[in-house]
């Protein structure tokens, strides 16, 4: 949470790795690095194949969450414990969201640990 409070609000920006503008990979590259001392991969597409795929009911806190949300567009966040996740919104910046609500329910695609 202490990694959060200093990412909310950041505006989002694809391509983004600063507080200035940030993209959903990015953000979970520095919040692992900041809170875990964990290298991620920059982009989401490496980030999915890292670390052991997990069903939804084995999520823990810390567990990355990837979402479908285009043709060919794939979103990244943390999850959170009880269904929520950070994660850099193109809409809200860095913000948290909840894993069921109508949209991200419909989107989910995939669950990592990296431990």
């Amino acid at each position: 949470m202490k990694s959060y409070l200093r990412w909310k609000g950041t505006h989002y920006l694809y391509g983004g790795t600063n507080r200035q503008g940030v993209d959903c990979s990015s953000l979970t590259r520095h919040i692992y690095q900041e809170s875990f001392g964990i290298h991620l991969p920059r982009t989401t597409y490496r980030q999915i194949k890292t670390g052991k795929r997990i069903a939804i009911p084995q999520l823990r806190i810390g567990d990355l969450v990837f979402f479908h949300t285009g043709r060919y567009e794939r979103h990244v966040g943390i999850y959170l414990g009880d269904q929520k996740f950070i994660h850099a919104s193109k809409i809200k910046g860095v913000t948290i969201s909840k894993m069921n609500n109508v949209y991200w329910r419909n989107k989910f695609l995939d669950a990592r640990r990296l431990n």
